[in-house]
């Protein structure tokens, strides 16, 4: 064997052997993709990763060559401060670093650029007298008696429940909590259960929600109408990821991730029934 051949070998030898050590070692420490998501709040997120955000944040973390891992709590109160800015116990590293759907004035962090624009919808079971029903403006035309008889359900504090209180419907409003104390509550259960039920006549929910559980109601047919523009009252919202204050680098690389897979995003929007709206809140 030529002194060439033998150095060549020999550097063979020692790659393989260093190959072999790092594999025993685990290999190289991969990055991870921290998600902070609610554990039971489709069509957005669960833990069986069957929400269109789950879905999203597999697509980023793939695009971006990381693991992915979430750590679980209920959108309510505190949902900050018990994910995006909590520490694991004993060490100095965040439980989480990215929320995956925040409306884009989100003011508790950086967010990102739009991922996708929807708006509020109105749903009802289909046969149930409101077929004609297509746009608030509809609601209004039914005969005073019809209209007086009909109970709407709204989450307090949405734009459409300040518009019932514009128009004089706010006695017949049975009013939702945004953010209830029950983990086990989520608020597709308006649509789901409540309307499919008969307990409501009317959802106003906010549109990715009607649009999901009519699309997966089956023995009661639900119609999900996103609502359209009003003027001076705004139904249609912005929705991006959002990342701790300071991490500019880490929210570029995930806003590179979203640019660069939007064909792909929007089609699982679809598959989701997500109402998606251009810049000037008309229908895709």
């Amino acid at each position: 064997m030529s002194p060439a051949t033998a150095r060549g070998a020999c550097a063979l030898v020692v790659a393989a052997c260093l190959a072999a050590s790092t594999a025993q070692a685990g290999g190289p420490e991969r990055q991870v993709l921290r998600v902070c998501q609610d554990p039971n709040n489709l069509p957005f997120s669960n833990r069986d990763l069957k929400g269109f955000e789950n879905r999203i944040a597999a697509l980023l973390a793939d695009e971006m060559g990381w693991d992915i891992e979430y750590t679980w709590y209920p959108q309510r109160m505190g949902f900050i401060r018990n994910t995006l800015r909590a520490k694991v116990p004993g060490t100095e590293r965040f439980k989480c670093d990215l929320i995956t759907g925040v409306a884009s004035g989100f003011d508790m962090g950086i967010t990102t650029g739009p991922y996708y624009r929807s708006t509020y919808a109105m749903a009802y079971v289909k046969g149930s007298g409101l077929d004609g029903v297509r746009t608030l403006e509809d609601l209004l035309t039914l005969s005073a008696e019809k209209r007086g008889a009909l109970r709407l359900g709204v989450f307090g504090q949405s734009p459409v429940a300040d518009w019932l209180l514009q128009n004089g419907l706010m006695g017949q409003m049975v009013s939702y909590q945004p953010q209830s104390g029950d983990a086990d509550q989520y608020p597709g259960e308006m649509v789901e259960k409540d309307l499919a039920s008969g307990k409501i006549d009317i959802a106003f929910i906010w549109g990715p929600i009607a649009g999901y559980f009519a699309q997966q109601s089956g023995a009661v047919p639900i119609v999900a109408l996103p609502l359209t523009p009003h003027p001076g009252m705004q139904f249609e919202f912005d929705i991006a990821m959002a990342v701790r204050f300071g991490e500019k680098d880490f929210k570029q690389r995930i806003d590179a991730a979203l640019g660069k897979n939007r064909d792909k995003i929007a089609a699982i929007l679809r598959q989701y029934a997500v109402p998606l709206l251009d810049e000037r809140g008309q229908p895709l």
